[in-house]
């Protein structure tokens, strides 16, 4: 009779992932997940590993809490102040024993190595890793990891692009078998308020807008970005160039923009709650990275029917195909991402039409919905196959 309930009940599962979303696509797309598993079938808990309570003073961090709360996902937050704050971790690893945790699912590199860590002392019964980007460029150490420590200790690694799935196989010599690509998703995004923002933002009414929303952190070049907007500028002096977003790399990228006295052209706008009504300011969207997994960035401008000049890096040609709903350029081509962007304003109805593909292809093949479910089958074979094993 035990025995029986305890197969027939909900699986439980822990997602970990460093921060809770505000920023970062990676987490967004965590928390997302979570929330999103179906609550008759799994017993669900976000734990977020770099957590102080004041953090909850944040508007859109009490907000993601009350989400979680409002969807039935327990939260775990720990007070993990380095890399290597090794006591920070006794709650998470009293939970997976206490609790008999079914699933540990952990996202981005940091919480995937902390996971393959800590399997041995909690005999948690499946264990996953999600890789959501890295360039794969350099950082032996971290290349190691992945291979000798993460493979061996987890069930699979999940990556978002099958340029990732390739890559983690070929040049860090993990088992194919253990590598499984999973696209991403969005949800359909809110309405938004139906402000027109171009009078805070200092934007004219017909200047032509180009924007990025994204996290300023050195993968995503946005010196390539302001370089092109230079270039821009020389052929539509009246363009507007608007970067959405916080990070390490703000003092850099004001810096490069007063030495080009481009002050009146490009603007950093910081952390917006109000990202879908600045999409309805933008007439083109950029992504300069020197490389992505699969940007959720990407899918946003998509659904909002907006044509995207990207990189040809990482997953971003699995979302835009060239000369269809968008343009490809090499990463750091300041030259080439600048006529891109260039041909689009020059031509509302190419841009009109591109956007709109973009938009439908967005809803039909990559949507939250899809992921979740492709998840949620993966955990139920990797423990049904678990407690079959003799």
């Amino acid at each position: 009779m035990h025995a029986d309930s305890e197969e027939n009940r909900r699986l439980r599962v822990v997602t970990l992932v460093d921060g809770i979303g505000l920023m970062g696509g990676g987490e967004r797309l965590a928390r997302e997940i979570v929330t999103r598993l179906d609550p008759t079938r799994f017993d669900r808990t976000l734990c977020v590993s770099r957590w102080s309570p004041e953090r909850a003073a944040d508007p859109a961090a009490a907000a993601a809490l009350a989400e979680l709360d409002h969807e039935g996902v327990r939260f775990l937050g720990l007070r993990r102040r380095a890399s290597f704050d090794v006591a920070a971790w006794r709650p998470l690893v009293s939970r997976l024993r206490r609790e008999r945790v079914d699933i540990l699912h952990a996202h981005k590199f940091g919480s995937n190595v902390w996971a393959a860590a800590l399997r041995p002392l909690t005999a948690t019964p499946v264990v996953l890793a999600h890789e959501h980007t890295w360039s794969f460029e350099g950082q032996p150490i971290r290349k190691f990891l992945d291979r000798a420590l993460i493979a061996r200790q987890v069930d699979r690694i999940i990556t978002v692009s099958r340029a990732d799935r390739r890559r983690m196989a070929e040049v860090e010599g993990i088992d194919p078998s253990k590598l499984l690509f999973v696209p991403n998703g969005i949800p359909a995004p809110e309405a938004g308020a139906g402000v027109d923002l171009r009078p805070e933002l200092g934007v004219p009414p017909d200047a032509p807008v180009v924007g990025t929303v994204c996290a300023l952190r050195p993968q995503k070049a946005l010196d390539v970005l302001v370089r092109a907007a230079e270039q821009l500028r020389a052929e539509i002096p009246d363009v507007r160039v608007l970067i959405v977003g916080e990070g390490e790399e703000r003092g850099r990228i004001q810096s490069q923009i007063a030495e080009l006295g481009l002050e009146d052209t490009v603007s950093l706008l910081g952390r917006r709650n109000d990202v879908p009504d600045v999409l309805r300011t933008f007439d083109v969207a950029a992504c300069s990275s020197d490389f992505e997994g699969t940007p959720l960035s990407v899918l946003e401008y998509m659904e909002a029917a907006l044509p995207v000049v990207a990189t040809r890096v990482g997953g971003i040609p699995d979302l835009i195909e060239d000369g269809v709903n968008g343009y490809l350029v090499e990463p750091r081509d300041a030259e080439g991402l600048a006529a891109g962007l260039a041909r689009l304003l020059g031509d509302p109805d190419l841009a009109r039409g591109m956007g709109q593909r973009g938009q439908a292809r967005r809803r039909s093949e990559f949507d939250i919905s899809s992921t979740v479910r492709e998840i949620e089958r993966l955990y139920e074979s990797l423990v049904a196959a678990e407690r079959s094993a003799p």
